[in-house]
């Protein structure tokens, strides 16, 4: 209320239904007699101007206000703190019979706090979806997008990468397998020749030394 009073929006994009209390506080707290406001004719004029985009704010009961953003015009959501609280009053019959008894049992509701439970039943309950909740949301499926797009880029740069050093890739891994198989051939050619040498060794025969004597 007080941006609204300081000019922050335009009194021109501001609704006020005639004739109610919603007007006559406009006009000795805000404007001070000025009509300078956009005028409505009904509560139905009020959300339809709300949602047309012809203006930008409006005041309501707090009650009423609750119920329609929570449930039936999900689009519209309640700014600020409540201001101008009063009360209100059921019209009954002069000399109702029952006068008394209904002043009593309001009394009794009250101070149970049941009417702040049916205030929250009926006024308070929301079927509208949580903004905050859809908005979360998103920014968690935004982030698994994000993620998938980061993984699907990072394995196509990968497969790239790989794709130009085939070649590289390729010759290298020839050259490591032929030195494989040249160490390989070595250490057999090496074994082979060491168990040729051991068999000689054992076939070859050595003269044992003798003695000559020439008899006289």
């Amino acid at each position: 209320i007080n941006d609204i009073k300081h000019g922050k929006i335009s009194f021109n994009r501001i609704g006020i239904r005639t004739g109610t209390a919603s007007e006559d506080y406009y006009l000795r707290e805000i404007s001070f007699g000025s009509r300078n406001y956009y005028p409505l004719k009904s509560q139905q004029d009020l959300y339809d101007s709300l949602l047309a985009g012809i203006i930008d704010a409006s005041f309501m009961d707090s009650g009423v206000s609750e119920y329609i953003t929570n449930n039936i015009y999900c689009n519209l959501t309640l700014v600020g703190d409540d201001f101008e609280k009063g009360v209100f009053g059921i019209v009954t019959p002069k000399e109702w019979l029952y006068t008394k008894d209904l002043d009593v049992n309001i009394l009794l509701l009250s101070e149970s706090g049941q009417l702040d439970d049916l205030r929250q039943k009926w006024f308070q309950k929301r079927n509208c979806p949580n903004l905050n909740e859809i908005t979360v949301s998103m920014e968690i499926n935004s982030m698994n997008g994000l993620f998938l797009t980061f993984a699907l880029i990072t394995f196509l740069s990968l497969l790239l990468f790989i794709w130009s050093k085939r070649f590289i890739m390729k010759d290298n891994l020839f050259n490591l397998l032929h030195r494989k198989e040249f160490s390989l051939k070595k250490k057999i050619n090496m074994i082979k020749h060491s168990s040729k040498t051991s068999d000689y060794t054992r076939n070859s025969v050595i003269p044992s030394p003798t003695i000559i004597q020439f008899s006289p």
